[in-house]
């Protein structure tokens, strides 16, 4: 059975030039607000599963919108297209993972998942048994949603369907689409695509605090200023498990860790894990990423990315045992400047196995490259 929801959405599919013409990081615009939730106002596993178009409980506050032509509209829409992405991706990648890299279906402490913006659908399926997540980017989270408060229903629902849909038909986002707007309910910034990919994952959220991180890397629910994040707890309802996924605004270049480090620090507490890197705009082959960049080699057992992650001379033969995947084509021409010769190299002398479902920027099967580092 299909680790991810089979009741579950897809988009249009988008072009190459669109898709790409954004780099994986944008700077908010302003911090997100720490806003409570009422007591009177839906719990947020109820709020997910609104979000991601399922059923909530009969008693549920928002049931009553459940029967809106708009919400039933966006109920449709995603029950079709998550279950296109399910036959189209997501059970291809699951085949590939038992043969290929069935290392990651193992518990692991901790996933680390730098540049990842609200992409929790791909560390949930690759990493699946991990106890924290931690997915970091410079997208604004935005206000917490409230679909009680949503004047516009339609409009609403239609921009988080938007904002989703680059990930869905691709497989990863486009900064610009999730725009925040913290002045009205219009569900925008990261919070509710977290909390729809949750739901859609199969997941019962059992609590969300809103805090920042101090310059020593303590996480402080309910505080403002320092780094702002969120903390999902929840279960997994296939096995049970607990799980929690932390998601942080933040810049996680030299300069943007030197001057708040509290990120960095943070992680470094949760220890060594596994790490995935995908549609990274390769920021790591720059000078200016070296910190994170020797942040995920100290701290990971076992790293999945495609070429714009870690470039391979970063790479010690007598650290690591390297496996490829699919073809190396090189960079898409927005980044084609990093080439890389040797790797090209070793994926024509290794013949590496076919995969068919895409990743990265490569989001066409017959072009995408995957690599696996393994520590030895």
């Amino acid at each position: 059975m299909s680790r991810w929801n089979c009741c579950t959405a897809f988009a249009v599919m988008m072009s190459v030039a669109s898709a790409i013409s954004v780099c994986a990081q944008q700077i908010p615009e302003t911090a997100p607000r720490a806003i409570p939730i009422s007591p009177t106002a839906a719990g947020p596993n109820d709020v997910a599963r609104f979000l991601a178009g399922m059923p909530v409980p009969d008693n549920s506050p928002l049931a009553p919108l459940t029967r809106q032509p708009a919400w039933q509209q966006h109920a449709s829409f995603f029950e079709e297209q998550f279950s296109k992405l399910t036959l189209r991706q997501l059970q291809k990648l699951h085949a590939w993972q038992q043969t290929d890299l069935p290392e990651s279906l193992q518990p692991f402490p901790v996933v680390f998942y730098m540049f990842s913006g609200p992409d929790f659908l791909y560390a949930d399926q690759l990493f699946p048994r991990a106890a924290v997540y931690v997915l970091c980017g410079k997208e604004s989270m935005g206000p917490p949603p409230d679909p009680s408060r949503i004047a516009n229903l339609a409009g609403a629902l239609g921009n988080l369907e938007n904002a989703m849909k680059s990930s869905l038909s691709t497989t990863y986002f486009i900064t610009k689409d999730m725009k925040v707007d913290l002045h009205e309910q219009n569900l925008n910034g990261v919070l509710p695509i977290l909390y729809a990919f949750i739901a859609r994952a199969d997941k019962s959220i059992t609590n969300v605090t809103f805090g920042s991180l101090t310059s020593g890397g303590a996480f402080q629910e309910g505080a403002r200023g320092g780094i702002p994040g969120v903390r999902f707890k929840y279960t997994d309802n296939q096995s049970g498990d607990s799980q929690a996924m932390y998601y942080f605004t933040t810049d996680i270049s030299d300069g943007g860790i030197k001057a708040t480090p509290g990120f960095l620090k943070f992680c470094q507490r949760l220890g060594a894990g596994a790490s995935l890197l995908k549609s990274s705009s390769y920021l790591m082959f720059e000078n200016g990423f070296a910190t994170i960049r020797n942040f995920v080699l100290d701290h990971s057992q076992l790293i999945v990315q495609d070429d714009s992650g870690i470039p391979l001379t970063y790479f010690d033969p007598g650290k690591w045992s390297l496996r490829f995947f699919g073809v190396y084509l090189g960079p898409i021409e927005l980044f084609k400047q990093h080439f890389q010769p040797r790797l090209q190299e070793l994926f024509a002398q290794s013949n590496p196995p076919p995969v068919d479902f895409g990743f990265g920027y490569r989001w066409n099967y017959k072009e995408a490259n995957l690599m696996v580092a393994q520590r030895k």
